[in-house]
C-alpha cells in the first residue's frame, strides 16, 4: 500500500484514499480489522525510545503531552488500538502534531482480530503504542486474555512508552470500570450500591508494574465522577481482598499525565486547574452488596502542572489541593471545604443600569459573601451563613428583596421568603407581609419555632413581632427607584386600557430576587430565597420565592435558589426538579440545572436562572437573561462576583 507521504502530501484526495484503504489480515473478516497507515514504515527510528506512560483525560488531545509521548517513542513508528471510527486520529499525530515516522491505526471489530498475525507484527516492531477512546468494554471484549494483550504487556516490560486516552486510558490500571452492562456508571447509583453489579469491576486485563493497585478514570472533573471513583475503589479492594490498599486516579477532560520510566509523573493541562485526582484506598471493608456507601472520610489529593505525582504509591509532591470527604448513605459531601453561593436575581440589563448602581450592586454582592463566610468560618451551620448573606442582601436597596422591593398596584410592598435545611429536611417560609425588614428571618422563625412552613400576611407579621423580629413602619421599604418603576408601569397599562389593547408586561416585571446557599464544614446544606414580587402586581400574587421545591430546595445532596418568571418555577418545581435529576437519574448538577433553568423553563415560556450547590462542592450559575447578579465565596474568604453574561466568574 502506498502511503500518503508516498503519494504526496500536497493531494489531500490522495491521503484520503490511502486513509479508507483496508489491507485485511488472513484471519479476520472485513468487518473484524480495518488498517490505516500514514507515513513511512521503512523508516528508521530517529532517536531514543525510552519507557514512559502517557494518561489522557480524554478531551482534546493536548500536543504537549503527545510531543512528551512522541519523544519517548524516539519520534519513531507508533501504532493506534482502537474499537470504533478510523484513522482519523494517524493524521492528526502526524500531521497536526509533528514529530513521528508513521503511525498505523487498527480499528478492530471482534475478538478474533486480537489473533491477527498483521497485528502482533505491528504491536511487536512498534516504537509507542497509544489506545484511543471509545467503549471500554468492547477493548476487554476485544483483548482481555489474548495476544493483544500479552503484546501489550510485553511492549511496557520491553521499556517502549504506552499511552491512552478516556477508554484507552481507563483500561490500563491493575483494576478498571470496564462498563460491561452496557451503559457508563455515574457518582449517585455508583454510591447507592458500590458493591452492586452495576459497577463491573474487572481485573488481570494489562499487567503494567507502576500501575499495579491503580484504577483509573477519565473526563473526570467535567463529568463528575469523584463519586463514582471512590466507589470503584471501594468494590476493588473487596474483590482484592483483605490487606490491599489501591488508589483511584481520575485525570481531567483537559489534562493529561506523563509518567517517568521510574514512576515519577507530571501533569499537562489544557485549561487552568486541570490535573489529576488520586483517591486513596484503604477503606473499612463493612460494605454490603445493595446497600448504600457509608464512608467517615476519604482523601483526596490534587496534581496540577506544577505537582510530581509518584505512581504506583499515588504520592503527590506540591499537591495542587487536599480535600477530605464523607459518603452519608451514598451521599459525596465536602468535610471543611465550607462554600456560600448567592445571586441577586436575573433579567439585569446594561441599558438599564447605570455605572453607579452597577458598583454599588458588586459592593453589596461582596458584602453580603463576607458576612455568610465569617458564620461559615466561625464553625456554624449553612442554616446561619444563608440567613446572614440574605440580610444583607435584603437590607441592600440595589435588589428586589427587602428595602429594594418593587410596588404593587397599591402602592405597598409585599414580600416573600422561605428557607430550608438540607439536613433535616425542615422549611419555612412567609409571604405577603409589609413590615417584616428581613423576611428570611421570619421563615426561619416559622421553621424553627411554629409546627409550620408557611404563614401569609398580617397573621406572618403578628407572629414574627411575638418572635421579637424587627417590624419596621412600610416606608422603610420605599425607594424613588422602585416608586418610578410603578409609575411608568401604571401609565403602560393606563394607555393599553385606552387602546383597548392587550398589555404585555416586559420580561424584566417577573425578575428580582435574592438567595444563598451553602455548604458548612460538616458537609450539610441549606438554601434561602428572598423577594419584593413583581411591580404592580395585584389579588395577592405570590410567586415562587416562598414555595418550597419552586424557589427553594435544599437536601442533602443539592441546594438550589431560583429567580425568574415565578409562575413557570412553580409549575415545574423547578429547584427541587434540579434536585431530583441529580438524585434519581445521577444527573451532574451543570447539566440538571441547564436542563430545567435554561431547556425546560423556556420551553414552556418562562425565563429567569439559579444557583445550584452540590454537597460535594459542585456549583452551578445558569440563567437565560442579559444578566444575574450572583458570586460564590470560599474558605479562602475572597469574594467571587459576576453580573452579565460572558464575565468571567472563576469556579470553587
Amino acid at each position: 500500500m502506498n502511503t500518503p507521504k508516498e503519494c504526496g502530501m500536497t493531494f489531500p484526495w490522495l491521503r484520503a484514499l490511502a486513509l479508507s484503504f483496508a489491507l485485511l489480515a488472513p484471519a479476520a473478516s472485513a468487518a473484524d480489522l480495518v488498517r490505516h497507515t500514514i507515513g513511512d514504515l521503512d523508516a528508521a527510528t530517529p532517536g531514543e525510545v525510552r519507557p514512559g506512560l502517557l494518561l489522557m483525560g480524554g478531551g482534546d488531545r493536548n500536543q504537549d503531552a503527545l510531543r512528551w509521548f512522541f519523544e519517548r517513542a524516539g519520534h519513531g513508528h507508533l501504532v493506534v488500538l482502537r474499537a470504533s471510527q478510523g484513522g482519523e486520529i494517524g493524521v492528526e499525530f502526524h500531521d497536526e502534531v509533528g514529530g513521528v515516522a508513521s503511525v498505523e491505526t487498527f480499528v478492530f471489530g471482534s475478538r478474533d482480530a486480537a489473533t491477527d498475525p498483521a497485528v502482533l507484527r505491528a504491536l511487536g516492531r512498534a516504537d509507542g503504542i497509544f489506545i484511543a477512546g471509545g467503549d471500554q468494554s468492547n477493548y476487554v471484549r476485544y483483548w482481555k486474555d489474548t495476544p493483544v494483550a500479552a503484546a501489550l504487556d510485553a511492549h511496557v516490560r520491553a521499556g517502549k512508552p504506552l499511552g491512552g486516552t478516556s477508554a484507552g486510558l481507563a483500561m490500563l490500571g491493575e483494576f478498571l470500570y470496564g462498563a460491561m452492562d452496557g451503559g457508563s456508571q455515574t457518582s449517585p447509583p455508583a454510591l447507592a450500591d458500590p458493591l452492586g453489579a452495576a459497577n463491573t469491576i474487572e481485573r488481570d486485563f494489562l499487567h503494567i508494574d507502576l500501575l499495579k493497585g491503580v484504577l483509573t478514570d477519565t473526563h473526570f472533573r467535567e463529568r463528575n465522577r469523584l463519586g463514582r471513583l471512590i466507589a470503584f475503589v471501594a468494590k476493588a479492594e473487596t474483590l482484592a481482598g483483605p490487606g490491599r490498599t489501591l488508589i483511584g486516579l481520575g485525570v481531567d477532560e483537559d489534562a493529561a499525565v506523563g509518567v517517568e520510566g521510574d514512576g515519577r509523573a507530571r501533569v499537562f493541562a489544557a485549561a487552568p486547574g486541570a490535573g489529576a485526582w488520586v483517591v486513596h484506598g484503604g477503606f473499612p471493608r463493612g460494605q454490603r452488596e445493595d446497600e448504600p456507601m457509608q464512608l467517615g472520610r476519604v482523601e483526596v489529593v490534587g496534581a496540577g502542572v506544577g505537582s510530581t505525582l509518584r505512581l504506583p504509591s499515588g504520592e503527590v509532591e506540591a499537591p495542587q489541593f487536599r480535600r477530605e470527604y464523607a459518603v452519608r448513605d451514598g451521599v459525596l459531601v465536602a468535610l471543611h471545604q465550607p462554600l456560600l453561593v448567592i445571586h441577586g436575581g436575573a433579567g439585569v440589563e446594561r441599558a438599564g443600569l447605570s455605572a453607579e448602581e452597577e458598583a454599588a450592586a458588586r459592593a453589596a454582592l461582596a458584602d453580603a459573601l463576607r458576612a455568610g463566610h465569617r458564620a461559615l468560618m466561625d464553625g456554624k451551620p449553612a442554616l446561619d451563613a444563608v440567613t446572614a448573606a440574605i440580610t444583607v442582601l435584603e437590607d441592600a436597596p440595589q435588589f428586589n428583596a427587602g428595602r429594594g422591593a418593587v410596588f404593587t398596584h397599591d402602592g405597598r410592598n409585599e414580600l416573600d421568603a422561605s428557607l430550608m435545611d438540607g439536613r433535616s429536611g425542615r422549611a419555612g417560609a412567609v409571604a405577603g407581609v409589609g413590615r417584616v425588614r428581613n423576611p428570611i428571618l421570619a421563615a426561619r422563625a416559622v421553621m424553627e419555632r411554629s409546627p409550620h412552613v408557611m404563614m401569609v400576611g398580617a397573621g406572618a407579621e403578628t407572629f414574627a413581632g411575638e418572635q421579637g423580629l424587627e417590624l419596621v413602619d412600610p416606608a422603610y421599604f420605599r425607594t424613588d427607584k422602585r416608586w418610578q418603576q410603578l409609575q411608568r408601569a401604571l401609565e403602560e397599562e393606563a394607555r393599553a386600557a385606552e387602546a383597548q389593547a392587550v398589555l404585555e408586561l416586559p420580561a424584566t416585571a417577573w425578575f428580582g430576587t435574592v438567595g444563598a446557599l451553602a455548604l458548612d464544614a460538616d458537609g450539610h446544606l441549606a438554601a434561602g430565597t428572598s423577594t419584593g414580587g413583581m411591580t404592580n402586581k395585584r389579588y395577592g400574587r405570590v410567586g415562587d420565592s416562598p414555595v418550597i421545591g419552586a424557589g427553594t430546595w435544599a437536601d442533602a445532596r443539592c441546594a438550589v435558589s431560583g429567580t425568574g418568571w415565578g409562575e413557570y418555577y412553580i409549575r415545574a418545581a423547578a429547584a427541587h426538579d434540579i434536585c431530583a435529576r441529580v438524585r434519581y437519574r445521577g444527573d451532574r448538577l451543570q447539566r440538571a440545572a441547564d436542563d430545567v433553568i435554561n431547556a425546560a423553563i423556556p420551553a414552556a415560556g418562562g425565563d429567569g436562572g439559579a444557583i445550584a450547590l452540590g454537597a460535594d462542592g459542585s456549583v452551578a450559575f445558569p440563567f437565560n437573561t442579559e444578566g444575574m447578579y450572583r458570586g460564590w465565596i470560599g474558605a479562602d474568604g475572597v469574594p467571587h462576583v459576576a453580573v452579565f453574561r460572558g464575565e468571567e466568574l472563576a469556579e470553587p
